[in-house]
């Protein structure tokens, strides 16, 4: 970091460093929840929060390995590791391309993204004889409710017989930094052995918001629960005061009831390159190292032959105005979004309904959820989310076969619900 970067606002251009200090003064003195508290324009993404879903899978071999495992223990072990190389593309993969975090977009009311990753051929380095493919993934991403934010997802891999689907809010709160609370949760599903995990998601706060060089650390932990008795805890510390490499974390895997008993371990930077050792770290052996490697983008088509409702045809002028830095136009742009929502709401209101959801449907409970939560404590916050939302398919089908624009613009196909 540069002399002049380490000052109040350094790593924010000169003509914006007043606004900068501001939103500073603004966010320590605010009362409750900041995702309610209007951004500067300059700092804002270029893309919605509705399209972080599509994070989870954008390595769709790792994404779908554990389905090709036979051993559960194995597949626990593949799954800590694709949750692993996720973390990169969840929190950090706008710093890489923008050169800090950005405040990203906040989707309105039955927001959209759909996309697919497309079939992928891997070739082992060891035997590159035993090629194999991944078939296509699939992605579904909807904003199922607006206050408060909440975004569900669901990715499936049809081949594989492999479906992750979840939800999550933020609740945004300010003491000495920006942190996060995180809401929600995801659920994987491998048909092939009826097995399901249940994975939590991070806490997080800002680190380098004085200097205008915003970046996101990991708190705390998470879990990975396997309906097989495997479950994964990740610790993730951070650079710390005295010493340490940014965004660090240790891992281990054991039986449930034999947490002492490490079957294996983990350690690394989660935006970075991480070992797994079998056994603990300090007696046991390396098994594998990984090493970040480049994405496979997702696949969706061109924003004019979408639907009103996806993200990347909504947002498209507000994103072209972003990046020609033309803050007046794009207040006017996001502000459109904004009033054509507040007045469907007020509409809404007046006839006394409720905004119908794509593809996604509110429960009251969840079973599945509840067993594998057991071991580690976790609960549900239903009231927090708006409700427990899972992925329905026939529902789906049924509600936006009837409406022209949606079959028009092809969704249940890009789906992969057709």
């Amino acid at each position: 970091m540069s002399s002049s970067s380490k000052e109040e606002g350094g790593g924010v251009s000169a003509a914006n460093r007043g606004s900068w200090s501001s939103f500073l003064r603004s966010i320590a003195s605010f009362n409750g929840d900041l995702a309610s508290l209007t951004a500067p324009p300059f700092i804002l993404g270029t893309i919605s929060l509705s399209e972080f879903s599509g994070y989870w899978a954008e390595h769709p071999d790792i994404f779908v390995a554990p389905a090709r495992a036979s051993n559960p223990e194995e597949r626990a072990k593949l799954v800590l590791k694709w949750f692993l190389t996720t973390l990169k593309q969840q929190y950090c993969s706008r710093s890489d391309i923008e050169g800090n975090e950005k405040k990203p977009l906040n989707p309105f009311l039955g927001e959209l993204h759909i996309g697919q990753w497309p079939n992928v051929v891997v070739e082992p380095t060891k035997d590159p004889a035993t090629h194999w493919e991944t078939g296509v993934t699939t992605l579904v991403s909807e904003q199922v409710s607006h206050h408060p934010p909440v975004t569900a997802y669901c990715i499936r891999n049809e081949k594989y017989g492999i479906t992750l689907q979840g939800y999550n809010a933020q609740k945004a709160s300010f003491s000495r930094t920006i942190h996060v609370k995180q809401i929600g949760h995801a659920l994987l599903r491998l048909d092939k052995f009826n097995e399901d995990y249940l994975i939590t998601i991070p806490a997080l706060h800002i680190e380098g918001l004085i200097y205008g060089t915003p970046f996101v650390e990991l708190n705390d932990k998470t879990y990975i629960v396997s309906s097989t008795g495997y479950i994964s805890k990740i610790d993730y510390s951070g650079k710390g005061w005295i010493g340490g490499k940014k965004n660090s974390f240790t891992a281990t895997l054991y039986q449930e009831g034999k947490e002492k008993d490490t079957l294996y371990s983990v350690e690394g930077q989660w935006s970075n390159s991480f070992t797994i050792h079998k056994g603990g770290k300090k007696s046991g052996t390396v098994d594998e190292s990984f090493v970040p490697k480049p994405t496979i983008s997702l696949q969706h088509s061109s924003p004019e032959n979408l639907s009103v409702w996806e993200a990347k045809r909504r947002w498209a002028p507000v994103v072209k105005a972003i990046q020609n830095k033309d803050m007046d136009t794009t207040n006017y742009e996001k502000s459109l979004i904004e009033n054509e929502q507040r007045e469907m709401r007020k509409q809404e209101a007046a006839k006394g309904v409720e905004w119908q959801r794509w593809f996604f449907v509110k429960k009251q409970n969840d079973p599945l959820f509840d067993k594998l939560a057991k071991p580690i404590g976790e609960r549900i916050e239903a009231d927090k989310t708006g409700g427990i939302w899972r992925f329905d398919a026939g529902h789906a089908k049924q509600y936006i076969s009837q409406i022209p624009e949606m079959q028009k613009a092809h969704v249940l196909e890009r789906a992969g619900l057709m």
